[in-house]
């Protein structure tokens, strides 16, 4: 419609103009009483030329308008291309304080239509439900409707909650790309507190987690974000082998290759074991673009008190979508990391924690066992578990931190093999 619109426009235009030329050459009247052949021929000539140049005129005109119509066609092209529509999945139980994140979403989102918001809602908890009618037409409200027991026996009737979680996000996810259609889905939670460019980030890094196979999600979320771990600089963006989690995007794609293996329970340590992952990284940030707030919930809230309150969340707006972000594809960020780290400086932590060293720049401690890694992971204060072998953010087998203001990795030698999944 627009295109026809603007070839209408171009038309008339060139029709007024044509018309307009007419009118003020050829039906211009011959001044004078007396009629002198030669004065005519002078003035045949000096309308041909000024037609020739009003002939130049027009094409010149012409070429201009067919210029910005390439470059309308153009616009509207890109903006279809860089303009994906991604659904933002919110999942809720029975903490009315869902109100949070919703709020927050609708005051960041650019736009409606390219974030539409569903919130799924497990429990059937009343007060819930009703906080999230209250957005009326301004999100989606769907309810998983199973809400029957699950039988578990032994010691996994204290993991009841961990069971459930599973089924809700498998009933959840399955409506949002099979029944919804949508092609990308960004994956939040109720106790999750957004950046002001959350949407920002999901959106610039939306092309590079179609285009690079190597990748199967984006997180907003570093697991060793506390202040003083990470440096104050809210572009800077890793990969990262470990699946963070807490505010994730992930594609239809990805969710077809899982859902018909879709686990009981544990679903995101499930994501990290090397059957699921395939070598596969996530895009993560150096400074958090969520922070959890839900110190009551399934997970221990010993976890909160001693780690997760203390995670740092961005305040400032990063203009991501105007950044160039190939240097986060696999073969650019590979040879960079790999000359990065291995060309730091070898301390070992012990120097480290004396801060004696002379050296400028970032520094690398190596680690060869599971044991050797936990000992200086807690020296750091960074976390030292490890899920299916490895450890949290780690890329490579190696761990990117901040210390006293120092860049440090703690690293595996250089010819390491992979990870150990005996190393959990």
């Amino acid at each position: 419609m627009r295109k026809r619109n603007f070839l209408l426009f171009v038309s008339l235009a060139f029709l007024t103009w044509s018309g307009v030329t007419y009118i003020l050459f050829l039906q211009r009247p011959l001044t004078g009483k007396v009629f002198r052949p030669g004065k005519v021929q002078a003035q045949l000539d000096l309308l041909e030329q000024e037609l020739a140049e009003q002939g130049r005129a027009n094409a010149k005109l012409l070429g201009s308008l067919r210029e910005l119509r390439e470059k309308l066609l153009q616009a509207q092209n890109e903006s279809r291309v860089d303009s994906p529509v991604i659904a933002v999945l919110l999942f809720a139980c029975n903490r009315v304080t869902v109100k949070r994140p919703i709020n927050q979403m609708l005051q960041y989102r650019p736009s409606k239509k390219q974030f539409p918001i569903i919130v799924s809602q497990d429990c059937n908890h009343a007060l819930t439900s009703k906080a999230i009618r209250d957005y009326g037409n301004q999100l989606t409200h769907i309810k998983q409707p199973d809400q029957s027991d699950i039988p578990l026996v032994g010691k996994e009737k204290k993991f009841k909650g961990y069971y459930k979680i599973a089924r809700h996000y498998g009933w959840a996810l399955n409506k949002t790309f099979f029944e919804f259609n949508y092609d990308t889905v960004l994956i939040v939670e109720d106790d999750l507190e957004l950046s002001v460019d959350f949407f920002e980030y999901f959106l610039a890094l939306h092309p590079i987690l179609k285009n690079d196979p190597t990748l199967f999600c984006v997180s907003a979320w570093n697991d060793n974000g506390k202040a003083g771990l990470v440096e104050d600089d809210p572009e800077l963006l890793h990969r990262s082998d470990f699946f963070p989690g807490l505010g994730w995007m992930m594609t239809k794609d990805m969710w077809i290759e899982m859902s018909h293996r879709w686990p009981k329970a544990f679903w995101d340590d499930w994501i990290r074991q090397p059957e699921q992952r395939k070598d596969r990284a996530c895009i993560r940030p150096e400074v958090s673009r969520t922070k959890t707030f839900g110190k009551i919930g399934v997970s221990n809230g010993l976890f909160y008190e001693k780690h997760l309150k203390f995670i740092q969340l961005n305040k400032k707006f990063v203009p991501f979508t105007s950044r160039d972000l190939n240097y986060l594809k696999k073969d650019n960020y590979d040879v960079a990391f790999v000359k990065e780290v291995y060309g730091s400086p070898l301390v070992t932590v012990s120097q480290l924690l004396k801060g004696s060293l002379e050296t400028k720049g970032p520094l690398r401690i190596t680690y060869t066992t599971k044991e050797q890694f936990k000992n200086i992971a807690k020296k750091l204060s960074i976390m030292d578990d490890f899920k299916s072998g490895v450890p949290r953010t780690g890329y490579r087998g190696g761990v990117s931190l901040l210390y006293k203001g120092r860049r440090v990795y703690l690293a595996p030698p250089a010819d390491w093999k992979g990870y150990n999944k005996s190393w959990s």
